[in-house]
């Protein structure tokens, strides 16, 4: 594994109309696509906004939507692994 992708931590997550934006606390930024993960994707920009960091920014937890993110796992690619069914 990546050392580099396991040590991984957010200092600052920001969203634009298409992408979450982490600002890792090593000075890299990482542009996520919201299409990667279809509940922020439909979150509301405010919804958006309240996420929780744990682990010193290794991990995003949104309450609202429940949504939980690894940091070092978006640095190796992995995008959201649930399955989502319309009602």
């Amino acid at each position: 594994m990546n050392t580099l992708a396991l040590e991984a931590a957010a200092a600052k997550v920001s969203f634009d109309s298409d992408h979450m934006w982490l600002d890792l606390l090593d000075g890299r930024r990482l542009a996520v696509p919201l299409a990667f993960f279809p509940r922020l994707l439909k979150a509301t920009p405010r919804q958006r906004q309240r996420v929780q960091m744990s682990g010193g920014g290794t991990g995003l937890h949104w309450e609202e939507i429940d949504e939980d993110i690894s940091v070092p796992a978006l640095l190796m690619g992995v995008k959201d692994r649930t399955r989502h069914h319309e009602d």
